[in-house]
């Protein structure tokens, strides 16, 4: 194929977390197929007091090589203007309109249906959640108004994608989320704990992201204590930021007398540190109470980490039952009884199907989907 311009429109760098990583990540590897690939970037991607975690923006520097444009606020119309013309008078072949949350519709709404009025260039919607995990009123009517702005759509779970083909007969390609590669290779466990100051004679179970109540983290907190893991060999290692009141987290810790059995790093994780968390633990477990799809678990693929995830959304999509971790359903006791069952036999018994099943998500699968809608 010849190469073709492409406009990325969404969050990246000095923006911080798993969507800016995502988009940086997914320019790389069309930037080396020999397409002309940019993004657009926002000013404002939230208001200040909308942002539950303590800042937007990551310390880390940026990417090398990418050409990164910030034009857009998410509640400035004069910039969704400005950012249609400008994307006009650059007359690319594609543009990608990432779309995780209904606020994020009246910009890039608009944004799609000026872009459209361009002959030469198609539209589509990069669709991670259509329906938000914590839902609100007008969801539904924002995110149609994205809908109808868009010449077609690429999911990354099939649970997405069924959400919008029961709003839009528009073509619609699922890819499954790749593997983030960009954090370094392993790290041995006895490097990764020294970097942690952690014991590397312990056991860790690892919750890693942002906390919110549909992460569940309450629920694993809970399955810990029924398993009765919570001895010196075995400890829950939590890393993440809180985004919502941290007090009911810390009030049941205490009430189920586990804090000697925790390792609480509730921060943000610098990108630098990913590879020794995933290298300190056994096991990664995504407890959620609801799903689309998760970086986490693509994160756990590349540091070849099985997983425990629930039934919910996208993530038995991913995580093979038996083979390379456990489906639960979304209780206490079920994680639990995970937990135990992994622990029980070899827990290197899932190495060699994980190495496998990773091969599966690669980002040159992405890319020729989509390149594909050119």
């Amino acid at each position: 194929m010849n190469s073709k311009k492409i406009i990325i429109v969404g969050p990246a760098h000095p923006f911080r977390g798993g969507i800016a990583a995502f988009d940086e990540r997914m320019a790389v590897d069309l930037n080396k197929l020999g397409h002309d690939v940019s993004i657009i970037n926002y000013t404002t991607q939230y208001p200040s007091f909308l942002f539950p975690g303590k800042t937007q923006f990551t310390s880390d520097p940026p990417p090398d090589n990418l050409k990164i444009k910030r034009l857009l606020s998410s509640i400035n119309p004069i910039t969704w203007f400005k950012t249609a013309k400008y994307i006009r008078n650059q007359n690319p072949d594609l543009v990608l309109l990432r779309f995780w949350i209904p606020f994020m519709a009246p910009a890039l709404g608009t944004i799609g249906r000026l872009v459209k009025k361009n002959a030469n260039t198609k539209v589509i919607g990069f669709v991670d959640n259509l329906i938000p995990h914590e839902k609100r009123i007008g969801d539904t009517i924002l995110s149609k108004y994205f809908i109808k702005s868009c010449d077609g759509f690429i999911t990354l779970s099939n649970q997405v994608k069924g959400e919008i083909e029961r709003f839009s007969s528009k073509k619609c390609s699922m890819s499954p989320h790749p593997v983030y590669d960009q954090y370094g290779d392993k790290s041995s466990k006895i490097e990764s704990c020294k970097q942690l100051n952690l014991n590397p004679e312990t056991s860790y179970i690892l919750f890693f992201g942002f906390i919110r109540n549909y992460k569940g983290l309450d629920l694993l907190i809970k399955a810990f204590s029924e398993s009765k893991l919570n001895t010196q060999n075995y400890k829950l290692l939590i890393a993440g930021e809180f985004y919502e009141d941290e007090k009911s987290y810390l009030n049941l810790i205490t009430s189920l007398n586990l804090k000697e059995s925790i390792e609480l790093h509730s921060h943000y994780i610098a990108d630098a540190d990913i590879k020794f968390y995933f290298g300190a633990c056994d096991l990664v477990v995504q407890p959620y109470r609801s799903a689309t799809q998760s970086g986490i678990s693509q994160l756990a693929y590349h540091f070849e980490k099985p997983m425990i995830v629930t039934n919910v959304g996208g993530l038995p999509e991913i995580v093979k039952h038996q083979l390379t971790g456990f489906v639960t359903d979304v209780n206490p006791s079920s994680i639990s009884n995970a937990l135990i069952e992994f622990f029980k036999d070899d827990i290197h018994r899932f190495d060699e199907a994980i190495r496998q099943e990773k091969k599966k998500y690669s980002w040159s699968y992405l890319s020729e989907t989509i390149l594909d809608f050119i």
